[in-house]
C-alpha cells in the first residue's frame, strides 16, 4: 500500500474506521517494522550498505576537496583547521543521530541550530545511520515503544467502554 493509499489514523477506509492508533512509518520501511515483513531484512540490508557507500562517496568529495586546499597553498594551519573541523562536525553528527534513534530530542529549537553542524559532519551521521541499520530500522525501537505505549492506552480506554450507548438503560 504506498503513502497515498494508507488513511490516516482515525479516519475511516473502504472497510470502516479504522481501529486504535497507527504506527509511524519510518524512512525506506514505512510501516514494514511492526511486523518485519514486506522485505524488511532487505531494506535494513540496503539501507546499512546503501549509507555507507554514501559516506565513502563523500568521504572522497572531501579528500578532492582538501587537495584543492593543498594545491591553493592556504597553509598548515588551514589545513589543519579543516581537519578538526571536519572531525569534530562529524563527532557530533553521530552522536546526535545515534542519540535520535532512541528518544525524541527535550528541545527542538536546539536540534534545529545543530542542522548546519550535522550538514558539515554529514559522514558521521551516514556511519551511525549504516550502523544502526545493521540491527534495526534507524529509529524502530523508539517508535516500537511508543506504539505499543498507544496500544495499551487504547485498550485501556476501550476497555473502560461499555459498549453501545444506545442499548444503555436510562436513569429517570
Amino acid at each position: 500500500m504506498s503513502d497515498d493509499d494508507r488513511p490516516a489514523a482515525g479516519t475511516s477506509d473502504k472497510n470502516g474506521p479504522s481501529p486504535g492508533p497507527q504506527p509511524e512509518e519510518i524512512r525506506f520501511f514505512g510501516t514494514t517494522w511492526v511486523d518485519h515483513d514486506g522485505g524488511y531484512g532487505l531494506r535494513r540490508a540496503g539501507v546499512a550498505v546503501g549509507a555507507l557507500l554514501a559516506a565513502a562517496a563523500g568521504g572522497l568529495v572531501l579528500r578532492f576537496g582538501f587537495q584543492g586546499l593543498q594545491i591553493a597553498e592556504v597553509g598548515g594551519f588551514v589545513d589543519i583547521l579543516v581537519v578538526v573541523m571536519f572531525a569534530i562536525c562529524s563527532a557530533i553528527a553521530f552522536r546526535k543521530t545515534w542519540e535520535g534513534f532512541t528518544r525524541r530530542p527535550a528541545d527542538p529549537a536546539r536540534e534545529d541550530a545543530l542542522r548546519s553542524v550535522k550538514a558539515i559532519g554529514f559522514i558521521g551521521s551516514l556511519l551511525a545511520y549504516s550502523f544502526r541499520a545493521l540491527t534495526e530500522a534507524p529509529g524502530e525501537r523508539l517508535r516500537r515503544t511508543e506504539y505499543e505505549t498507544a496500544l495499551v492506552q487504547y485498550e485501556k480506554r476501550r476497555a473502560q467502554r461499555a459498549g453501545n450507548p444506545s442499548s444503555r438503560k436510562k436513569k429517570r
